[in-house]
């Protein structure tokens, strides 16, 4: 059987939002204590921008990803990006995002969550940074502008990944890696799964989203980066290999 070392990381946390206004630094304090060595919190919109590199540069370990959420599409104005390309030259920004297309809740119509999506695949490119690309319920959609703006010019993300296997190894052929939320533990996740049985364990990474999709045994409550841990337990059941925790 394989031996890997894993690197407990969350790729995909909101440690900004008000969810942990009250307890953040015990949040952050737990994580630590489960072994996760890296967190990278995304601000998804203007008001949560400079509090997520508060929270950067407050915590050696927690790095900040900016942009604009699908759902905020239609809040972006002519001081939109000039103000995240000021923010996304800090040290502590490793990416750009999250950025697409929900076509589920449809918060900001389609038009322009499509149109948006395509100007900050651009704005990432000027800056040089990889995207961290949101897609519900717009698969093919997603696929194509991803493919029509040379998004692989960038890689990335696909954050919260929910689509089929075919739509996987097209992302991993543009230089995507796909991360794996808590859902992947959940009684009724069977065939995704088994997609994740298919990729190449490279491609892969896992996140919390806290404080959403809350892995088992926890779910119903708010998630938070140190049940990233159990998200990551499911790949060994799923590819066969042993877990070692990183040699320091």
């Amino acid at each position: 059987m394989e031996r890997v070392f894993l690197v407990l990381v969350d790729s995909h946390a909101h440690l900004e939002m008000t969810d942990f206004r009250k307890d953040l630094e015990e949040v952050i304090q737990r994580a630590k204590d489960s072994g996760v060595e890296t967190i990278f919190t995304v601000g998804t919109e203007k008001r949560d921008w400079t509090r997520a590199l508060e929270i950067a540069d407050a915590h050696p370990f927690i790095y900040a990803i900016l942009g604009v959420h699908p759902h905020n599409a239609k809040e972006i104005d002519d001081q939109t990006y000039p103000t995240l390309m000021k923010l996304c030259g800090h040290e502590k920004v490793k990416a750009y995002g999250e950025i697409g297309l929900d076509f589920f809740r449809n918060r900001s119509p389609r038009e322009i969550q499509i149109q948006r999506f395509r100007e900050q695949i651009g704005l990432a490119r000027d800056l040089n940074l990889p995207i961290v690309v949101h897609d519900r319920d717009a698969h093919q959609e997603t696929l194509d502008i991803l493919k029509s703006e040379k998004a692989e010019e960038c890689g990335g993300i696909i954050h919260c990944f929910s689509g089929d296997y075919e739509m996987a190894k097209k992302c991993l052929d543009m230089g995507f890696s796909i991360s794996i939320p808590g859902s992947i533990t959940f009684k009724n996740a069977e065939p995704f799964r088994d997609i994740v049985r298919r990729l190449p364990l490279e491609a892969l990474l896992v996140e919390t989203d806290a404080p959403y999709i809350t892995p088992v045994p926890f779910r119903g409550k708010r998630n938070e980066p140190s049940y990233v841990r159990y998200t990551a337990r499911r790949l060994p059941r799923l590819r066969r290999f042993r877990l070692k925790r990183s040699p320091k």
